[in-house]
């Protein structure tokens, strides 16, 4: 069974690594100690959502991001198909921890 915690904690060392930052520069940024930041990157902790949103403004990483990439690793291991629901109009950019969708504002 995998765990939620798990899987955030295991993403969040993902983004941090790929912006070759410590858990130090991480950990002063979101405000969090830095014993406590390592915990919830090994799984050993649950953050609340409200320390998880600090934790991804440090890393430059929209809490939505998080959660899809966190969501599609879950329904992976889970052999669960979850279909892309994003309409064709998005358009793919590249955000800190992964890659995200933004709507074209088309007002017509």
């Amino acid at each position: 069974m995998t765990l939620l915690r798990t899987e955030i904690g295991d993403t969040l060392r993902v983004a941090r690594r790929r912006q070759n930052r410590t858990l130090r520069d991480v950990s002063m940024d979101a405000r969090v100690s830095l014993g406590y930041l390592s915990e919830i990157e090994r799984g050993q902790k649950e953050a609340s959502s409200e320390l998880l949103a600090s934790i991804c403004e440090a890393l430059d990483m929209p809490v939505s991001v998080l959660l899809r990439e966190v969501a599609d690793k879950i329904a992976l291991s889970e052999g669960v198909l979850v279909p892309d629901t994003v309409p064709d109009n998005f358009e793919q950019i590249d955000v800190p921890g992964g890659v995200a969708k933004r709507a074209f504002a088309q007002q017509r």
